[in-house]
């Protein structure tokens, strides 16, 4: 059956305090059953009982498991489109080595605070309304460092935007391989470090 956006959003958006801490106990439940189980046996039944809730109240917020799983991805795509954009603003007219930094540490720091999290919700973003949902976040950020980078005192930019693809794919392909394991954990520590040589390198020599 096809999927809709429609049939993809939530009921109802949560407005009180008691709405919110809702859907914030169905997210972490999300999380965790997606985690520990995966995301075939991620249903709305475990999901419900892993928040201490009945399905109905779940279905209150979601009218399906792919909308609950639809959310908790925009969810976090978007606190790490937000964390970049921040990161981007607070570099304009920085050299572009502090730039690569900034965007790389800002990146990192949400990728790796939970790469548990950030691992499981690869598989939820190559299914259903992830390829939507990632474009649109995708575009944001490409912006947000196009915007950084047309400020940079050290070099100047004909094309911004393509360069800012490059530079975003120069983050994202690294750390997905670290996180799915393809780069051994053992290079934690020196991952944030040579990454952000890597864009910085690639910023300085374009």
């Amino acid at each position: 059956m096809k999927t809709t956006a429609a049939s993809l959003s939530p009921r109802k958006m949560p407005v009180q305090r008691r709405s919110v801490a809702t859907v914030e106990a169905l997210h972490t439940a999300t999380i965790q059953v997606l985690v520990n189980e995966g995301l075939s046996r991620c249903t709305t039944t475990r999901v419900a009982n892993r928040a201490g809730m009945s399905v109905g109240s779940l279905y209150q917020y979601y009218p399906n498991r792919d909308a609950l799983l639809s959310g908790v991805l925009e969810l976090h795509l978007t606190k790490i489109a937000d964390a970049l954009d921040a990161a981007c603003i607070s570099a304009r007219g920085k050299p572009v080595v502090e730039m690569a930094r900034t965007i790389v540490r800002a990146y990192l720091s949400l990728k790796l605070a939970n790469p548990d999290e950030s691992k499981a919700l690869y598989a939820v973003a190559a299914e259903r309304d992830g390829a939507r949902l990632m474009g649109v976040i995708y575009q944001r950020m490409v912006n947000a460092i196009a915007q950084m980078l047309a400020t940079a005192p050290d070099n100047t930019f004909p094309d911004p935007v393509f360069i800012a693809h490059l530079a975003l794919g120069v983050i994202t392909g690294p750390t997905k391989a670290f996180l799915e394991g393809f780069i051994p954990a053992g290079y934690t520590e020196q991952f944030q470090t040579h990454l952000s040589r890597l864009l910085a390198g690639y910023l300085q020599g374009v």
